[in-house]
């Protein structure tokens, strides 16, 4: 069943259901109110006829009761052993009631030949003989039949009356909730069908959950062009830095295969440029391994940030002879959450791009900014453009192709360093001018010791 349907179905139903219980109920009400009244007229009616009853003893008890006769009802006496004392009625049909004795006083609507109400009061009375019996006085409601009657008409007209501009307004509020859908599900057809990226357009004039659904829609299909570009990009980088040492690792194979037997300095050339291109090749496969991971798996502990910074640098001062210096401001200990070994590859990463940028001195600071840590490695390089800096986060991207390349640079380094950073709730920023060297900032919430 479709949408459309289900909704008018529902809308019209309930209504439906609605209307009866409201008209229904007035109905019930209205019958009630009206019986009850006659039944009251009734009673009182009745106490008129036994008070004069008891008033004059002497007149006759048949006109005294004949003068009381309804104009649609019967007045009937029946003593204890149900035997008809008085029967008047100005129609042989009201007669058609029970004959009941009853000693205490009833009040009663009564159905006669499942059609006509009649109203009955009965009470006991004490007769000429002196003996108890029970006038019963009834009256058809002829009257209130004919109006609940015309009332049931009017119910039911009434009921279709209300019910046909619910249903007009059920197909109006259908086509408004289901034309932007509608435009969803073939612009999402088109897309899936025509490879397209075609966006719906959106109701600016109404700010409801269709228009919010719209805007999401419009949203997702940025986010999952930008993705497709990002990937395909990242599938073609990435054959693209492959094809190049496997290229050379090709050419030193056949070249070994010609003449790798007779001249041993090629022999030395080939094995050497073919392991540097295989070393090449693994860096670049655990780097892109690396991004592909989830972040989730990653084992956080409190990792103690300037001894972490400290172990890098004296790594690279006893491997690199490099000129690093830390400022710490005497901080012995700054802890932060986080996975010490990936930690550890941003500081490094960071530091060995500073020196391969620079051959001057790098400076690493670490401060307490509020409650984050800051560690800022600084370089006196050439420097990066402000149209570069917005880029040297992307994947494969190099500031200096050529230079970068000869130092065995994959482009991914920078790319991993971010990644790194906002897994750990953290940001990496950089900021430089040209000619005078760069500044990466990473920063990390601490742990607050409570």
């Amino acid at each position: 069943m479709k949408l459309r349907t289900k909704i008018q179905l529902f809308s019209s139903l309930f209504m439906l259901v609605l209307i009866l219980l409201v008209n229904a109920s007035i109905y019930y009400f209205f019958y009630k109110l009206s019986a009850d009244s006659e039944l009251d007229q009734l009673d009182a009616h009745t106490e008129t006829i036994i008070s004069t009853l008891n008033e004059n003893p002497t007149i006759s008890k048949n006109q005294l009761l004949r003068a009381y006769l309804p104009n649609e009802g019967m007045i009937r006496v029946v003593d204890e052993k149900e035997n008809k004392l008085v029967t008047l009625t100005k129609h042989g049909s009201y007669t058609s009631l029970p004959i009941t004795f009853s000693a205490s006083e009833i009040q009663e609507i009564r159905s006669v030949d499942d059609r006509a109400s009649v109203a009955v009061v009965t009470q006991p009375v004490i007769w000429s003989d002196g003996n108890v019996v029970t006038l019963q006085v009834s009256k058809h409601l002829t009257g209130l039949d004919a109006t609940m009657q015309t009332l049931l008409y009017v119910v039911i007209g009434a009921s279709i009356v209300m019910l046909l501009p619910t249903i007009f307004a059920g197909r109006l509020l259908t086509g408004f909730i289901l034309k932007p859908i509608q435009a969803l599900i073939q612009t999402m057809n088109a897309n899936k069908n025509e490879n397209t990226w075609e966006k719906i357009s959106v109701r600016s004039h109404s700010k409801d959950e269709l228009y919010q659904m719209e805007q999401t829609f419009n949203e997702m299909i940025d986010h999952l062009r930008e993705s497709f570009n990002k990937q395909e990009q990242f599938v073609s980088d990435a054959s693209h830095e492959l094809k190049t040492p496997i290229a050379i690792v090709k050419s030193y194979a056949q070249l070994l295969e010609r003449r790798g037997l007779e001249r041993p300095e090629i022999f030395q050339e080939s094995i050497g440029a073919i392991e540097t291109e295989a070393d090449r090749m693994q860096k670049l496969v655990e780097q892109l391994l690396f991004l592909a991971k989830s972040k989730n798996e990653s084992v956080l502990t409190e990792v103690n940030i300037v001894k972490l910074c400290l172990d890098v640098v004296t790594v690279f001062n006893g491997a690199y002879n490099r000129s690093i210096r830390v400022n710490r401001k005497e901080q012995e200990e700054i802890l932060v959450k986080a996975n010490k070994d990936q930690l550890k590859q941003v500081v490094y990463s960071l530091i060995d791009n500073a020196c391969k940028y620079s051959e001057a001195e790098i400076i690493v600071t670490i401060s307490v900014v509020d409650k984050n840590v800051a560690i800022a490695i600084q370089d006196f390089g050439p420097g990066i453009s402000k149209e570069e800096q917005a880029k040297i986060f992307d994947r494969f991207y190099r500031v200096d192709k050529a230079r970068n390349r000869d130092n065995g640079g994959t482009g991914l380094g920078l790319s991993i360093a971010k990644s790194i950073v906002e897994a750990h709730k953290g940001k990496l920023t950089v900021s430089s001018n040209i000619a005078e060297g760069s500044t990466f900032t990473v920063i990390l919430p601490i742990v607050i010791d409570h």
